[in-house]
C-alpha cells in the first residue's frame, strides 16, 4: 500500500512551472543555436540538439527533484521509498509486469496496423528517427544513457512519485490513476504509441502502489526502454530482416 507523501500544492505547482520554463528555454536555445549555424546544432538529429532538447525536460528534473525534496525536508530514501518494507512476493510482480510488457508491445503493433488499415499516416516515432538518423556512435551512446537512466528516473518521479500520490491524497484516486497515466502518454506526442503508453503507465502506477518503492517502476521503465532500444538497434543493423 502506498504511504502518504508530504507534497504541498505550492511546491508541486512550482515544480511544474519550473519544468515548463526549462523546456521553453531549451527550445529557444536550440532555435538560436540552429539559426546561428553552430556545429552540432545544424540538423535536427545533431548531437547538440538532442542533448539540449532532452536535458531541458527530463534532465532538468534531476536538478528540480532535490530542490523539491528540500522544500519538504525529505531525503531521497524517504521520497523514493527505499526505506519502506521489503517486497514479500517479488516473483509474481515480476511475472505480472512481463505479461504487461508483452501486452504493451502487442498493442503497439496493433495500433500501427489499425492506423494503416484506416489510411492514417503512420510516421516513425521521434525516438526511432533519432536512432536511425544518428550519425555518430556518441549519439547512440547518449540516447542509450538517456533512455535507460535519465528519462526513467525523471518521468517516474514526476508522474508516479509526485503527481500520483499528490492527486490521490486530494481525494481523487481515479483521476490520479487514469488522469496522470493519460498525461504520461500524452506528453510523448505520438498517436501510434498513445494507447500502449497509457496501459504501461497504469501498470507502472500499479507497481508503485503495490511496492511503495519508486525504484520498482523506475527499474521496470528502464528495462522497457532498454528492450525497445535493443529492438530498434537490431532493426537498424538488419533493415532487410
Amino acid at each position: 500500500m502506498l504511504s502518504e507523501k508530504p507534497w504541498r500544492a505550492e511546491a508541486v505547482m512550482q515544480f511544474i512551472a519550473a519544468q515548463i520554463a526549462c523546456l521553453c528555454a531549451g527550445i529557444v536555445a536550440i532555435n538560436l543555436l540552429h539559426k546561428s549555424g553552430i556545429h552540432g546544432f545544424r540538423q535536427d538529429e545533431s548531437l547538440g540538439n538532442i542533448v539540449v532538447g532532452t536535458l531541458s525536460l527530463q534532465g532538468a528534473s534531476w536538478l528540480l527533484i532535490p530542490l523539491f525534496l528540500r522544500q519538504h525536508q525529505t531525503g531521497w530514501r524517504e521520497a523514493f521509498g527505499f526505506r519502506g518494507p521489503k517486497i514479500k512476493h517479488p516473483l509474481p510482480l515480476t511475472l505480472g509486469f512481463i505479461v504487461v510488457f508483452a501486452v504493451v508491445m502487442l498493442l503497439q503493433c496493433s495500433c500501427i496496423l489499425m492506423l494503416k488499415k484506416f489510411g492514417w499516416p503512420v510516421e516513425d516515432q521521434a525516438a526511432v528517427k533519432l536512432v536511425t538518423d544518428a550519425k555518430s556512435l556518441w549519439t547512440v551512446v547518449y540516447l542509450g544513457v538517456f533512455a535507460v537512466v535519465i528519462a526513467p528516473v525523471a518521468e517516474e518521479f514526476i508522474f508516479r512519485g509526485m503527481l500520483f500520490p499528490f492527486i490521490k491524497q486530494l481525494g481523487f484516486p481515479k483521476l490520479a490513476w487514469f488522469g496522470v497515466s493519460f498525461l504520461f502518454a500524452l506528453i510523448h506526442a505520438d498517436k501510434t504509441i498513445f494507447i500502449p503508453l497509457f496501459v504501461l503507465a497504469l501498470a507502472l502506477t500499479w507497481l508503485y502502489e503495490k511496492t511503495d518503492n519508486l525504484l520498482a517502476p523506475i527499474t521496470a521503465h528502464a528495462l522497457f526502454n532498454a528492450a525497445n532500444l535493443a529492438v530498434l538497434l537490431w532493426q537498424v543493423q538488419h533493415p532487410d530482416a
